[in-house]
């Protein structure tokens, strides 16, 4: 007897099946093989790997997670192994790790030559090797990798010259080449090569401690971004060239180099200048600082010069001047406070130490464990901070230590990672006025930190990626040297091994059950199948495959623009919801990065248990969200609703909070015009969601660090978790639980119990006045609204705010500033019918912009009510959609999965 075509298809799909099964067990790892094999050869060069990095064993570094390796679905992104004592050198197998971005290798012993075929890294943004033994030339194939960033290589053995190609690196911000053993001249272009001054984006140019020999070219004035200039300790020479346009530089150290000729005044004047370190040098004649002097200027030190005469009393100057050293010192000046070489408010005091608090006598710790500031025994990560311009210089100050302990220990916290306390001592300032302070980080809950602890501690300090401030106080560039950590006892790698065979054998029978399995199950159903009455074929469900409907009768949710994603596909995105995923925490729960299968970034919030809502009111809130859409509002992506997790997925913001960037803390500088756009952006997304949304929404947590920018610093309003509909009466929702956050809460609404658009309005009266002084809205008992409104003098410049302003800011350019805080005040009025609308509000920022000579059309929508603007077809999917700016493509459509 013939088998019939449906018998036929069974068998072909049972010999697929056991194809692929095969192939299965075959191949059980999830990276990309040409990783692991490059992996392994880069280990194979190190001579303490297998003590070192013993748990690299096996085919599978992504799946079994290998210390300090990283990945983004099935291949390599990062590798951050910073501190791990490794020695030996670094293998050209690096150029096999083709969607390599981060590499840091910092203070290892490793040495020879960098690997010429680095180059080939075309994914490469930021390369480390700080505090190492590298040594040969800079290979000039680093000029290939199109988005490197971050090139860190101070503190090595370098030798050769500044390869001219360099400046292809367009995209480069922080350069760091110094105490290596460089020559030769600082390139620049000349018509056929590139060079240093072709480095358009750099923030930081640090060449400091080598033997360049020539002048300063005079064209580095076009790295009109850069804010820290080091090139001390070098042998270069001439005069000094005009530093004037360079608006954002606030650190130059030019110390112990041979500059002659007279210091141009200018110099004194650039607007955001905080240190001048030019002792060293043969400046000679007048010294002219004039009473124009850049109000964040804090230091100038002169010391070993030529100078003769002072054309200004020292009460024309207040801050720190130092001239020791001088001709005008010897001549009769000994007691003028400039010729004095410590000028510490307190000489004499103790500088500053960490003290351990103890209710008792302090536990007696093994020898290599220290005594934590909480009383408790363990082995800190340890090594030195350096400090290339500190803005303070009484070592005696408690404040600038706390300050800086608690600064840190919030930023690692920050990041999830189990830090317990921060110690600080020793603090001491260099012969080039760097400050040294001893640093000890101490694990939380346990003795020692993990492998994963240190390198991303590590990779933080050695990246820059820790920015230290604090309120009133920048605390400016600096680098981190490390010690080895010494970690604990790991399994040896032969057990390792013996264990993963174990898996492979396990896996590989466990296979064969499932192929004999499904062998007998599908002979059972052949023979029975023509037993069996045929049935119709009944209607799909319309609810999504990840949408509970077996508990509950709330229908499918009715999204726009959004899709449904399961828990595996989020697993998968994010790389299993690592550490190295991670980046913060909400009141929804922890916020991971994720990439898309076509390479789109997504954030993905993810509710922690005790935050799961009932299906009602998650149902309720994707529809709402969904049906969001504005360029100044977080787009929804989707959503997931599965295997008992509920999570949302949004557009990927790159540049962080307001926040961050007013802390100094992303790196993002934003000046008056800048910050402008960024509120004006803000007033936008709110004033849509007030009067233009269906239905309209109050946001309720207004704030800096739900104010989000993109990658080219424009505003996205985010954390609609909190969002809340408005009654259709327009009055508001009555609530007895308090939402948004202190500092920024409308007192009506402590008395009304009622969140109306006007609560809004207030919170953003508060951000406004949080974006001119870079203070959080109440700390300490002060009250940032109190705190203006009884320092304001409106018949004074700047209504006589100068003490409260960010010193960022420079109070020159601030056009329009009077009217900003009359908008701002008008906001913060304790009765809400008294405050403006958030139209109005945009119209106000609009009229302001124009005044500081800002369009407001420019990288905003057209006019002030384009807080509805929208784009006729979307960029992606052809239909009619929304202005989206979050770059991943959305169905029109949204199908049961």
């Amino acid at each position: 007897m013939g088998h019939s075509p449906t018998s036929w298809r069974i068998i072909h799909l049972l010999v697929f099946l056991i194809i692929v099964l095969d192939h299965a067990l075959i191949i059980s790892a999830d990276t990309d093989p040409q990783d692991t094999s490059a992996l392994n050869g880069i280990a194979a060069s190190w001579d303490n790997a297998k003590s070192k990095l013993s748990e690299w064993v096996g085919n599978d570094p992504c799946g079994e997670k290998w210390p300090g390796v990283y990945c983004t679905q099935n291949r390599v992104t990062s590798i951050r192994l910073s501190s791990f004592g490794l020695s030996g050198s670094l293998s050209g197998d690096i150029q096999s790790l083709s969607e390599l971005q981060y590499l840091d290798l910092s203070y290892n012993n490793l040495s020879g030559p960098l690997p010429p075929n680095i180059g080939s890294l075309s994914n490469l943004e930021s390369l480390s090797v700080v505090g190492c033994q590298f040594s040969g030339d800079i290979p000039k194939e680093l000029s290939q990798l199109p988005k490197l960033r971050f090139l860190s290589l101070n503190n090595n053995r370098f030798t050769g010259s500044i390869p001219p190609s360099i400046g292809n690196l367009s995209n480069m911000y922080w350069l760091d080449l110094g105490e290596n053993r460089l020559t030769g001249s600082l390139p620049v272009s000349d018509g056929t090569n590139t060079g240093l001054d072709n480095l358009t984006n750099a923030l930081h140019l640090l060449l400091d401690n080598n033997n360049f020999t020539g002048g300063i070219p005079p064209t580095l004035t076009l790295l009109t971004k850069l804010e820290v200039l080091h090139l001390e300790n070098n042998k270069l020479t001439g005069p000094l060239p005009d530093l004037t346009g360079m608006d954002s530089l606030y650190v130059v150290n030019l110390e112990n180099l041979h500059i002659t000729g007279e210091l141009p005044q200018p110099l004194f004047k650039l607007p955001a200048i905080q240190t001048l370190g030019l002792k060293g040098n043969n400046f000679n004649g007048t010294l002219t600082i004039g009473s124009d002097y850049s109000s964040t200027l804090s230091l100038i030190d002169l010391q070993d010069n030529q100078i003769t005469t002072l054309a200004v009393s020292g009460a024309q100057y207040n801050k720190k001047l130092i001239l020791v050293g001088n001709p005008i010192c010897v001549q009769g000046n000994n007691e003028a406070l400039y010729c004095k070489s410590s000028q510490q408010a307190n000489p004499a005091a103790k500088p500053y130490s960490t003290q351990s608090i103890c209710p008792g006598l302090p536990p007696t710790c093994l020898s290599d464990q220290y005594l934590s500031p909480n009383c408790t025994c363990a082995v800190p990560y340890m090594g030195t901070l350096h400090f290339r311009s500190p803005p303070f210089f009484d070592l005696s100050n408690d404040t600038f230590f706390v300050l800086l302990e608690e600064n840190m220990k919030e930023a690692f916290l920050g990041k999830q990672l189990p830090v317990e306390s921060i110690a600080l001592d020793n603090p001491a300032f260099g012969p080039s006025n760097n400050l040294d302070i001893n640093l000890r980080v101490f694990p939380s809950g346990k003795i020692r930190f993990g492998k994963e602890d240190i390198s991303y501690i590590g990779f933080m300090l050695n990246n820059q990626t820790y920015k230290p401030h604090a309120p009133g106080i920048n605390y400016g560039p600096y680098y981190f040297i490390g010690q080895s950590y010494p970690f604990a006892e790991t399994l040896s790698a032969p057990r390792q091994t013996k264990k993963n065979q174990s898996l492979i054998i396990g896996v590989s029978a466990g296979g064969a059950f499932v192929v004999v399995s499904l062998l007998v199950l599908f002979t059972v159903l052949f023979f029975r199948r023509n037993k069996r009455p045929k049935l119709q074929p009944q209607p799909r469900s319309p609810s999504y495959a990840s949408w509970d409907i077996k508990s509950t009768s709330i229908s499918t949710p009715h999204l726009q623009g959004a899709r449904v994603f399961t828990f595996d596909e989020l697993k998968k995105i994010t790389n299993s919801f690592s550490d190295a995923n991670d980046i913060g925490t909400g009141g929804y729960g922890k916020v991971y990065r994720g990439v898309l299968p076509n390479g789109h970034l997504i954030a993905v919030k993810r509710s922690e248990q005790g935050s799961l809502q009932g299906n009602l009111e998650f149902r309720t809130e994707i529809e709402l969200l969904s049906r969001v859409h504005h360029k100044n509002l977080v787009s929804l992506v989707g959503f997931c609703f599965d295997q008992g997790e509920q999570m949302l997925v949004y557009e990927y913001v790159p540049n962080g909070t307001l926040k961050d960037s007013l802390t100094g803390k992303s790196g993002v500088r934003l000046d008056w015009k800048r910050r402008l756009r960024v509120v004006l952006g803000a007033a936008k997304g709110i004033a849509y969601l007030h009067e233009l949304a269906d239905p309209p929404i109050v946001h309720r947590d207004i704030k800096s660090s739900n104010i989000l920018l993109d990658g080219n610093l424009h505003t996205k309003v985010s954390d609609f978790g909190l969002s809340k509909p408005l009654n259709q009466d327009g009055r508001g929702q009555v609530t007895t639980q308090v939402k948004g956050t202190m500092g920024y809460l409308d007192p009506e609404y402590y008395m009304t119990q009622q969140l109306t658009e006007k609560s809004d309005v207030y919170s953003f009266g508060v951000l406004l006045l949080e974006v001119i002084t870079a203070r959080k809205p109440l700390e300490r008992g002060r009250y940032i609204v109190r705190e203006v409104k009884g320092a304001m003098d409106r018949t004074k410049d700047l209504y006589g705010l100068h003490e409260l302003l960010d010193p960022m800011l420079a109070p020159t350019s601030l056009a329009g500033f009077e009217l900003y805080v009359d908008l701002a005040l008008k906001c913060v009025e304790e009765a809400g019918m008294d405050r403006p609308s958030m139209s109005e509000v945009v119209a106000e920022i609009e009229k302001i912009m124009k005044m500081a000579g800002v369009n407001p059309k420019v990288d905003s929508a057209s006019n002030s009510m384009s807080y509805n603007s929208r784009t006729p077809r979307h960029p992606y999917s052809g239909e009619s959609q929304f202005d989206y700016s979050g770059g991943i493509p959305s169905s029109s459509r949204v199908e049961p999965k």
